[in-house]
């Protein structure tokens, strides 16, 4: 499960000038949408909210939570990575390290996964969700490695076959052209053997003569 953040501050939002009002409203209509499970509409209002403020935390996380929802798994880790590029506070860097581990999973990447659990717990040691995940995502990678290992071993001993079959295939050529030639060798023409007979008949008849 991927974590999202909802907006609730109203009490402050008088505060904050046009410009912002507008951020926080793009905001508030993205997770209405999001909650209806309207995922695409959800990112089309938390991209405006970006538009009006590149480092808003809240647009940016929530628009990779849609994303996500949308199972363009590459596209949220790129929107989640933005957030740490910019972000210090902890807590919300211990969730986007978390939510980029579950991207990657859902894309079989099992080492990014684990990279980004343990920069979860690095911001945050007490999150059982991303033990709990890191662990799994070892096990997958331990897994996929094995896999990997076998499959390049099936592929060694296919290649030493092809070349085995041919060295063989080489020998066997090899002694085709050597009785070839052996045979042309030993092959007498017709011409030769009507020469041969000739030169007996000659000798017949001369004996004959004598």
């Amino acid at each position: 499960m991927i974590r999202f953040l909802t907006f609730f501050s109203f009490t402050i939002f008088i505060f904050f000038n046009v410009h912002a009002q507008n951020e926080r409203s793009h905001i508030r209509s993205g997770n209405e949408l999001f909650v209806e499970e309207k995922y695409a509409d959800a990112e089309v209002e938390y991209k405006k909210a970006i538009d009006k403020n590149p480092q808003s935390f809240k647009a940016t996380f929530n628009n990779g939570d849609a994303l996500y929802q949308q199972e363009k798994y590459e596209e949220a880790i790129k929107e989640f990575k933005i957030v740490t590029t910019y972000e210090k506070d902890k807590p919300r860097l211990a969730n986007t390290w978390y939510n980029i581990g579950n991207s990657n999973l859902k894309l079989n990447k099992y080492q990014d996964a684990v990279d980004a659990y343990k920069n979860a717990l690095r911001n945050n040691p007490t999150d059982m969700d991303a033990k709990y995940n890191l662990e799994y995502a070892k096990k997958k990678l331990a897994q996929q490695q094995q896999q990997q290992q076998q499959q390049q071993q099936q592929q060694e001993q296919k290649e030493e076959q092809k070349q085995e079959q041919k060295q063989e295939e080489q020998k066997e050529n090899k002694k085709e052209d050597k009785k070839e030639q052996q045979s042309k060798e030993n092959k007498i023409s017709k011409e030769d053997v009507e020469r041969l007979l000739e030169s007996l008949e000659k000798n017949e008849e001369d004996t004959r003569q004598k």
